[in-house]
């Protein structure tokens, strides 16, 4: 591959994305999925019962209080307020009120910022591996997504690629730390130098180069690590945040936009994003959702648990000869497959009843990935089934 690759058009929407949808539509596990039997490490699903206190707060906001309980909801300042007493404790950056966009999650969140600040031909950088929609979701609001690799040997951004990339027409790079799918937190150090780069050439440019921070899994750090969010360092930034990973819940959809203080131009800014909710198909959070949210901010899944199936998952594919990468955060694991058909190797283990994702479906052939979502049943049950695998490759 590549160091850099340009593609545009909206002619290649397909080819961004057809791959994965014909197999996550018609591969065994869309047949399976939910069958008790199999081990599913395939997405971050959840496969244990949602917290109580969840559930508790999503009650009490379907609850009705008024007749305008379930009437058309914008931002809704109770639930931006939230949002932003959350974020000023957590980053020290005193956002207000009007800083915040509510969401239906990163999906309509990324679409949202993509459409208040591109111009058709501008270009949108992304690093690979990425989350699979980020070049269709480029492409879709007119853009040119321009893919840039990360360090292959520690999974940080390349600056050197990133500097290397930039061009007259790029608009913006989505960064995307910890990292789906390396499980990378992307450190201090680098988020200053990729500051110091965007804010080069953006003067160059005549310009601003925004960065779209999408930190679905900034709550979601193992072993007490530090999270740094490149909106303390560059302003010109959007952070793209949802609940469904802090929540194991993402198929309720809710989260927000947040701007910083220090934005350039933030009342045009502030008007663009609203004006492109609207557009964007309505993209708010239904009502109760948005009543729930003051309480629905506090609560987060057990990280802790989710770092012994990390922990326990990573030693016993390590002590059987698997190559793997300990992630820093989110709830995956990247393994390299024992075929370099990574495609063959999921079929293989698919036999002992262990599903996962092939790494052609996010442009890493010859890894796969795990989600530690699993549930602590599966989890046992599955490792087994990785011993078998990875014996019956070495005798092909």
């Amino acid at each position: 591959m590549d160091q850099v690759a340009v593609s545009g058009g909206l002619a290649d929407l397909e080819g961004a994305i057809g791959t994965f949808i014909r197999w996550a539509t018609t591969s065994n596990i869309a047949i399976l999925a939910g069958d008790p039997s199999i081990n599913d490490f395939v997405y971050g699903n959840p496969h244990d019962l949602p917290m109580p206190e969840y559930v508790d707060a999503l009650r009490r906001g379907i609850e009705p209080k008024d007749p305008s309980h379930f009437a058309y909801k914008l931002n809704e300042p109770q639930a931006a307020g939230a949002v932003t007493d959350s974020l000023r404790d957590r980053f020290g950056i005193p956002f207000e009120i009007e800083d915040v966009f509510m969401t239906n999650g990163n999906f309509s969140g990324l679409s949202v910022a993509m459409r208040a600040i591109l111009d058709p031909g501008d270009e949108v950088m992304f690093v690979s591996p990425p989350w699979f929609f980020y070049e269709v979701l480029i492409l879709s609001a007119g853009a040119r997504p321009v893919r840039v690799l990360a360090d292959r040997a520690t999974w940080d951004l390349d600056l050197d690629a990133i500097t290397a990339a930039i061009t007259p027409r790029t608009r913006a790079i989505i960064v995307n730390s910890p990292n789906n799918p390396t499980g990378k937190i992307y450190p201090l150090e680098t988020l200053e130098r990729l500051a110091e780069i965007l804010s080069e050439a953006s003067e160059r440019n005549g310009r601003p180069i925004y960065v779209l921070s999408d930190e679905a899994y900034n709550r979601i750090v193992f072993d007490d690590r530090a999270f740094f969010t490149p909106l303390a360092h560059y302003p010109t930034s959007f952070m793209i945040y949802t609940y469904g990973k802090t929540h194991l819940a993402p198929g309720l959809r809710l989260g927000y936009i947040a701007i910083p203080p220090a934005m350039p131009d933030r009342d045009r800014v502030r008007g663009a994003v609203l004006l492109s909710q609207v557009l964007t198909g309505w993209a708010f959070p239904v009502a109760p959702l948005q009543h729930a949210l003051a309480e629905l901010e506090r609560i987060t899944v057990d990280v802790k648990q989710l770092q012994r199936r990390r922990d326990r998952i990573a030693s016993a594919l390590g002590d059987q000869g698997y190559e793997l990468t300990v992630p820093e955060g989110t709830f995956y694991i990247l393994v390299r497959s024992p075929l370099a058909d990574d495609m063959a190797f999921v079929e293989l283990l698919n036999r002992h009843n262990n599903y996962v994702l092939p790494g052609a479906m996010f442009e890493m052939p010859g890894f796969f990935r795990i989600s530690v979502t699993a549930s602590d049943e599966m989890v046992e049950r599955g490792i087994p089934g990785f011993a078998a695998a990875i014996d019956e490759a070495r005798r092909e």
